[in-house]
């Protein structure tokens, strides 16, 4: 696997750990969708949540939320409208980004993009 699959992976886990430690249900990981893939699907207060993680080495070239694209976030509105038919769920729908940057020999920096985009 490449180095920034194993970065993305390292990221995904620590956005999971954080949501779980934050009282979020978390209902799914890689959800799939023709060329979607939504990282994680949770669930707080009876909102369903849409997370894009993104994370990155440094911020050097920029943070790693800024890297969201309009084609991402129509991606992930088409995933999540799959997923609420198949689940025959009727929630509102939220969509984070958690950014993470992960510097080598320093701790995590988490920061947690609510309602970051509508879709």
């Amino acid at each position: 696997m490449a180095s920034h699959n194993d970065l993305g992976k390292k990221g995904e886990v620590l956005a999971e750990k954080f949501l779980w430690a934050n009282g979020y249900e978390v209902l799914a990981s890689n959800y799939r969708f023709e060329k979607a893939e939504i990282d994680l699907i949770a669930k707080k207060d009876n909102i369903l949540i849409v997370v894009e993680v993104k994370t990155r080495s440094s911020a050097y070239f920029g943070f790693p939320e800024e890297f969201v694209t309009e084609k991402k976030e129509q991606l992930l509105s088409d995933a999540i409208d799959d997923y609420l038919e198949k689940e025959n769920l009727d929630l509102p729908i939220r969509f984070d980004i958690i950014s993470i940057v992960l510097q080598k020999n320093k701790n995590p920096e988490i920061m947690h993009f609510k309602d970051a985009f509508n879709a």
